[in-house]
């Protein structure tokens, strides 16, 4: 359908995504592949709403690239650092022995050696977009399991470099040079060079230069600048958009606006990404795949299996738990978006003709659509088969329990609590799902239950319904607000005691109900601030004093912006002033203290242990 306007467009993407979606999400099959369904429904072999779907491919790809900037907002070079064996080792480990097992069955069917490896280059890659886009949306990127799929996405992209300077080499003599690659290759280590310096150079103060100007629309469109140059530079040498953005993002993941630049671009990500999905969908050519139905079948299903078979012997050698095993090789089995670009381009360099090219590229677009699906037979079947051989040495709630505290979540912090508990006598009920956690505890002598908060039939076994306290330590963000909204739903009666792990989860919290919420890092820090102030001259009472004041002004202050938490300018007004009343506060107090100290005939020489110095 030929665009009649420039609205006709986005009423066709945005109206197939609002529909696609949540009827996917609510059948079970979550919204990835309700966006590639989208695309398949309005694309050239659907309802034919839009007719040529590599253009909204190439502009969509950057919702990967906005993604990778932010995944490297969330990497610490210190951290990014200490996954250096992990991405080079791991993550080569799985790219040649994926290519290799595959040149050799290609080798073997008789295909041309060169063809055979470019296939297996473009095949051994995986999508970035839904490993990660999956990660996200279940919360999991912060596991072991989600930090290996990083760890190889990683290194798929920066082998893009020489893979990327391999195919001209393998081109005709007439048709490439063979010194181009190489060159290329000098062009984007350079590129790189000046990407991690010149940021730590120039980014962070033009930033604080534009944050000066006080405009909250100018540093959103600076952050989108921030990506887009940089995506620019390494596309100029042929290069992974989404690997210098993800550069872009670790240089600036110690920033002060580390923050604001998350806030400001999450919407453009999430938006991006469901476009890029669309577009994936709607660029399958069925022509090609029912032209050549085996043949493509065979294709999918031979790479997934070889790419699994690695993937499996390298999740049995790396500290991965059994049960997160299933969606650390699905995740990275699948074809990739980056295989479209190796066809592509090889097609051009004369190395593969066009007709295996589209052949090879309706594959890893297939196989980009099954993943959702094979991640939901595996969430049915194999990962409870696998939890439950985890789980067969460890003693399972299942008889109930009577207990008048119950906490959920018995790690670090739920230990102190724990502990506290058992020092006055009072035996709580304790529900965690780390087996290996589980197991070190009881060797301690602890008494922990393997359950899932989240499950209603388990909490009732554990005794919330008569229960008067639950202690709500759950590291995970998303499962601790989710036990927060099922336990005040159905056990109103249950008072919650929750840690929040940050201003976000403590907002999230409240929205849930609960009211009695300690940040883990609040009272931690003011006991430390409190050394500080004894260590300069501050009296104890003094120092302990302030920092129970600055704790219920801080408390109250987030209960005073919790109502205006979406609204940025608010809540960044409303922080100013807190700040404002509270310094305003202390030095009123300092000098009432010193005023009762001149009273009281103190001589200056004791000033230094009654009153803050001067």
């Amino acid at each position: 359908m030929e665009a009649s306007s420039w609205l006709t467009g986005p009423l066709v993407y945005l109206g197939a995504a609002v529909l696609a979606v949540p009827l996917a999400r609510f059948v079970g099959l979550g919204s990835i592949i309700g966006y590639l369904g989208a695309g398949i429904l309005i694309g050239p072999w659907g309802l034919q709403l839009v007719t040529n779907p590599k253009d909204m491919l190439h502009f969509s790809e950057f919702g990967v690239v906005l993604m990778l900037f932010l995944v490297g907002l969330e990497l610490e070079p210190r951290r990014l650092w200490s996954l250096r064996y992990a991405v080079f080792g791991w993550g080569s480990a799985q790219l040649a022995g994926s290519a290799a097992l595959m040149v050799g069955v290609g080798v073997l069917a008789g295909l041309d050696w060169r063809l055979a490896l470019v296939a297996a280059l473009g095949l051994a890659m995986s999508s970035t977009a839904i490993g990660l886009g999956v990660l996200n949306e279940r919360g999991l990127m912060n596991t072991t399991s989600g930090q290996s799929v990083l760890s190889v996405a990683l290194l798929q992209d920066v082998a893009a470099i020489p893979i990327l300077a391999l195919l001209p080499l393998l081109a005709s003599a007439q048709a490439h040079g063979h010194g181009g690659g190489w060159l290329g290759a000098a062009k984007a280590l350079g590129v790189i060079a000046i990407i991690v310096f010149g940021g730590r150079l120039l980014i962070r103060p033009a930033l604080r230069w534009i944050a000066r100007s006080d405009t909250p629309e100018i540093f959103t469109a600076a952050s989108l600048l921030l990506v887009v140059a940089t995506a620019a530079l390494m596309q100029t040498v042929g290069l992974s958009m989404a690997l210098g953005a993800f550069l872009a993002g670790v240089l600036l993941a110690e920033s002060e606006y580390r923050r604001e630049l998350e806030t400001d671009l999450e919407p453009f990500k999430g938006l991006l990404l469901g476009l890029f999905f669309i577009a994936v969908g709607m660029s399958i050519d069925f022509a090609v795949v029912l032209g050549s139905p085996w043949v493509i079948a065979a294709v999918v299903l031979g790479f997934l299996l070889l790419k699994a078979f690695v993937l499996w012997g390298m999740g049995r050698l790396m500290p991965l738990p059994r049960a997160e095993r299933p969606v650390f090789v699905i995740l990275l089995a699948q074809g990739g978006e980056f295989g479209f670009v190796v066809f592509q381009t090889a097609a051009q360099a004369g190395v593969i003709d066009a007709t295996v090219s589209s052949l090879l590229v309706a594959a890893v677009a297939i196989s980009m659509l099954v993943t959702p699906l094979l991640l939901v037979a595996a969430d049915r079947w194999l990962i409870p088969l696998l939890a439950g051989q985890t789980r067969r040495t460890l003693d399972e709630l299942h008889e109930p329990q009577n207990q008048a505290v119950i906490i959920a979540g018995f790690g670090r912090y739920g230990q102190v609590v724990g502990r506290m508990l058992y020092a006055n006598g009072i035996q709580p009920t304790v529900l965690d799902t780390d087996a290996e956690q589980i197991e070190a505890m009881r060797k301690f002598g602890w008494r922990v239950y393997y359950g899932d908060a989240t499950r209603l039939d388990l909490m009732r076994t554990a005794g919330a319904a008569s229960a008067k306290i639950l202690v709500l330590a759950i590291d995970d963000v998303v499962q601790s607000v989710e036990v927060a909204k099922m336990v005040r739903e159905n056990f109103p009666g249950l008072t919650i005691v929750a840690r929040a792990r940050n201003v976000r989860h403590y907002f999230d919290l409240l929205d849930a109900g609960v009211t009695l919420i300690e940040r883990e890092t609040l009272d931690s820090a003011l006991m430390s601030a409190r050394s500080v102030l004894e260590q300069l001259g501050w009296e104890r009472h003094q120092a302990r004093t302030l920092a129970l004041r600055f704790r219920r002004h801080n408390v109250d202050q987030l209960l005073q912006m919790a109502p205006h938490r979406k609204d940025e300018a608010r809540l960044i007004a409303a922080a100013k002033q807190g700040r404002q009343q509270l310094e305003a506060l202390f030095a009123q107090e300092r000098d009432e203290a010193a005023t009762r100290q001149a009273r009281a005939g103190w001589s200056g020489e004791g000033e230094g242990r009654g009153t803050p110095p001067r």
